[in-house]
């Protein structure tokens, strides 16, 4: 099979495109890859920076969408199943292994290429929004980052799970746009957020940090909830403690992956409740650019640039 090595640690350029053997495995899941999820952890583990950090060379890759070539007896998944998983690693492949309870079957209704791109973002959004943001029927949720992979799906798990307003922050109008069309009831621009939006916020959603950090705090009204997901802008924020006493506001983080991965059952717990907002497409993953797999390079060079809306994606 082709595969994707990151054979050494100087960034997406230097991944190489190789043939390996065909997985094989008795308790595993083997999944004909039809369409991989690119993010921020595949591109920080091209220069060593991720927490993940299997030994050289690797074939990186979290998430994909595929159909089953072989399943455990007893799995609940069979020969010719179409589904979403989360392998963890080694999924930039045509074939690829991964555990039973982190392989779900796919709606018809949802193509490959949403299928690789629901299970990281969306998940991570639900996590956010309902177990550490305790989202409520009626509140008004802040999205940075509005555009991109896990903006979108944040603003549409907003939505589905009972936000009565959903604001994206967007760097451009042509960005605000997608974000509008992802399902946010309006956007405003970066710059000059604060003062554009007021302090009506119950819950900020954040993967960008950086300088925003602040500001996004004094948009929250009493008892709001900025949830830290990630650090795109680069720069991680500092916050003086007394801001949150003061207005009895909250900060928390948001790691997914240290939470659910040591709870077998949680991830499939979530699938159950986000799968009926799958299938009447109340949750729409926004597909963003699309290359082959012996363009990986590309495709994470386009995250590292901040030029993708919606989720990157290799197809085999």
């Amino acid at each position: 099979m082709r595969a994707i090595h990151i054979s050494s640690l100087d960034g997406p350029e230097a991944t190489e495109l190789v043939e390996l053997p065909d997985p094989s495995s008795a308790d595993q899941v083997v999944i004909d890859v039809k369409a991989i999820g690119v993010a921020f952890p595949e591109l920080l583990q091209t220069r060593g920076l991720y927490q993940i950090k299997p030994e050289l060379p690797f074939v990186p890759g979290a998430e994909v969408a595929g159909v089953v070539a072989s399943a455990p007896e007893g799995s609940g998944l069979a020969v010719g199943d179409r589904v979403a998983s989360l392998p963890m690693v080694g999924g930039f492949a045509e074939k690829v292994l991964a555990q039973p309870h982190l392989t779900f079957k796919l709606p018809d209704e949802v193509s490959f290429e949403e299928g690789a791109s629901f299970l990281f973002n969306y998940g991570t959004s639900h996590f956010a929004l309902v177990e550490r943001g305790h989202l409520r029927e009626g509140e008004t949720v802040l999205v940075h980052g509005a555009s991109g992979g896990i903006g979108t799906s944040a603003i549409q798990v907003a939505k589905a799970f009972g936000a009565g307003r959903v604001i994206g922050v967007t760097s451009t109008e042509e960005k605000g746009e997608i974000a509008v069309a992802a399902g946010a009831d309006e956007y405003v621009l970066a710059d000059g957020f604060k003062d554009a939006v007021g302090r009506c916020v119950d819950i900020v959603v954040d993967p960008v940090g950086g300088d925003r950090f602040t500001d996004s705090l004094r948009t929250l009204r009493e008892h709001g909830r900025l949830l830290v997901i990630g650090f795109t802008a680069g720069d991680i924020p500092t916050v003086k403690v007394n801001r949150l006493l003061l207005n009895n506001i909250s900060v928390s983080g948001v790691g997914w992956g240290a939470y659910a991965l040591p709870r077998p059952d949680y991830i499939g717990t979530q699938w159950a409740a986000m799968e009926p907002h799958l299938r009447r497409g109340a949750l729409k993953p926004i597909v963003g650019p699309s290359f082959g797999l012996e363009r990986a390079a590309e495709a994470l060079q386009c995250l590292e640039q901040r030029k993708a809306t919606g989720k990157v994606v290799l197809t085999t």
